[in-house]
């Protein structure tokens, strides 16, 4: 990774161009033609820095909502159970993390409320399991800014 990797992701991370050739508009400003923009990109995705380019959507106003389930898993169900929970287009997140509580695999739902409570209750048959669930209570905005250009220290 180079300085303009570096430059190109400072400008990722804060407003992708909503234009007809964003690409190209990235590459005017790092003076980069169109498809240097779209390899680096592509690099640095395959490196595992970029994971996706997409938007953040207000799902209330598109008449959606979404929820944070949990199921208790063991170590060695957890493979399994994932790529069966992942199967549904409507789940975005999907992972591991200790819990006193015993429910370890998080995940999240996003859809009409009704077709959130077919999901769930189609994994809940599938694994023979209670889940947790936990409907949003209220939206925080998010919005991380990295410092990617970091100055060295004088």
């Amino acid at each position: 990774m180079d300085e303009i990797d570096l430059r190109l992701l400072s400008l990722v991370q804060v407003g992708f161009p909503l234009t007809p050739k964003p690409f190209e508009d990235l590459g005017g400003l790092l003076s980069l033609e169109e498809k240097e923009v779209i390899e680096r990109l592509d690099g640095l995705q395959k490196e595992g820095l970029v994971r996706r380019i997409g938007p953040i959507l207000d799902l209330r106003r598109l008449g959606r909502s979404g929820i944070l389930a949990a199921l208790q898993v063991s170590p060695e169900e957890a493979d399994g159970l994932a790529e069966f929970v992942n199967q549904y287009q409507e789940v975005s997140h999907n992972y591991l993390r200790p819990n006193e509580s015993g429910y370890n695999m998080w995940f999240t739902v996003s859809a009409t409320e009704e077709r959130i409570q077919e999901v769930l209750e189609e994994i809940r048959k599938s694994t023979g399991r209670r889940m947790l669930v936990l409907p949003t209570g209220r939206i925080f905005k998010i919005g991380v800014k990295f410092d990617i250009m970091c100055e060295e220290e004088e």
